[in-house]
């Protein structure tokens, strides 16, 4: 076919349409539609000389495009002209708090029914309250590069004095050694502890971000965690399990447990895991189906472990500039993805997928 027949066709095709009476959907289907009309001609460029296809199929592209406009001015032009005021309006599609979001919330709640302060430290922070302050020696798993995230200071910071086998009562006032992602939220208890002039007493609760390299379906190399701080005379282990329990009643419901098993960590003494009931088999391990029964396959033992708990360590209150022969406090530290999936009903086994930003997953909260 030659461009001048080509050209021939595409008028009047033009022509015809233009002639059209029928309604917008009826010539959406007969021109533009999968065997429509232009697509009946555009099938014809194969006809057309090599030389010329190009021309072609600009020729093809402004036609279609004509005919969309012209289809869009039809619908403009039948639309009705008068507009129902007593018709309800149609309610935006409005989204939600992301579940961690939603979770944080719930937690704050809980706690600050209770008494508690919500607080908030930094997520970038120096290694004198990340580890130091908190009786972590030099030598520390925790303090070595392939267990946290360190941060390269500018060359500015390099006439500062600071040797690691050598801890300080205090850390100097322009800095506290290298900088760190922090890798808990505990680093947030020195800070609080100094925010309040070392003056009890205290009872705070901290949400942040954490950091670790640590990365797969239990753990993420960035999650969040709540750390509870308690400090005042008197304070003892059954202030500990009793705020455990409320915790676990509110969140997970009134027929959950908490457990402490023994533990260390070096920032309290003593030290504990703190574990609770699962919700799918009421903490026996066992699963009853008609009169057998079998294993809990979630939690296989009747308890799930959530983190860790204790007396807050006498040199962790030194740091803060307390004196432990007068106070005492307990400390706890959880982290949100993992006690939030815990609940009854969401069976998350991957915690990737609370940050894997599809919506299909997220919408279900």
């Amino acid at each position: 076919m030659k461009i001048k027949n080509l050209k021939t066709k595409i008028k009047n095709l033009k022509r015809q349409f233009e002639q059209e009476t029928a309604d917008r959907q009826a010539l959406n289907i007969k021109y533009l539609g999968k065997k429509g009309l232009f697509n009946q001609l555009a099938k014809e460029i194969k006809t057309v000389p090599a030389a010329d296809r190009k021309q072609a199929g600009k020729l093809l592209n402004q036609l279609k495009q004509e005919l969309t406009a012209q289809l869009r001015q039809k619908q403009t032009k039948t639309q009705s002209s008068w507009i129902d005021l007593t018709i309800p309006g149609k309610k935006p599609k409005v989204g939600h708090l992301h579940p961690i979001s939603q979770a944080m919330t719930e937690i704050t709640q809980i706690f600050t029914e209770i008494g508690f302060t919500r607080v908030r430290y930094p997520e970038v922070d120096w290694d004198w309250y990340a580890f130091e302050s908190l009786n972590m020696p030099p030598d520390h798993p925790a303090r070595d590069e392939w267990e946290t995230f360190f941060v390269d200071l500018p060359d500015t910071t390099k006439d500062i004095a600071y040797d690691p086998a050598k801890p300080r009562k205090r850390h100097p006032d322009q800095a506290g050694g290298q900088l760190v992602l922090t890798p808990h939220t505990s680093n947030g208890q020195v800070r609080e502890m100094e925010r309040l002039n070392s003056q009890p007493p205290i009872r705070m609760i901290n949400i942040a971000r954490c950091y670790r390299r640590q990365q797969d379906a239990t753990h993420t190399q960035m999650f969040h965690q709540f750390e509870g701080l308690v400090v005042d005379q008197g304070i003892n282990i059954q202030h500990l399990k009793g705020t455990l329990d409320y915790f676990a009643h509110q969140f997970y419901g009134p027929g959950c447990q908490s457990r402490l098993r023994p533990f260390h960590f070096r920032f309290t003494e003593p030290s504990f895991e703190v574990d609770f009931s699962c919700h799918l088999c009421q903490g026996t391990g066992q699963i009853k189906k008609g009169k057998k029964s079998t294993k809990c396959r979630f939690c296989k033992s009747g308890w799930h472990e959530v983190g860790g708990a204790g007396m807050v360590h006498p040199n962790v209150l030194q740091a803060g500039g307390i004196d432990p022969d007068k106070y005492t406090g307990f400390a706890f530290g959880w982290g949100i993805e993992r006690t939030y999936t815990l609940r009854k009903g969401l069976n998350i086994d991957d915690i990737r997928l609370l940050y894997s930003a599809d919506l299909r997953f997220l919408q279900q909260f």
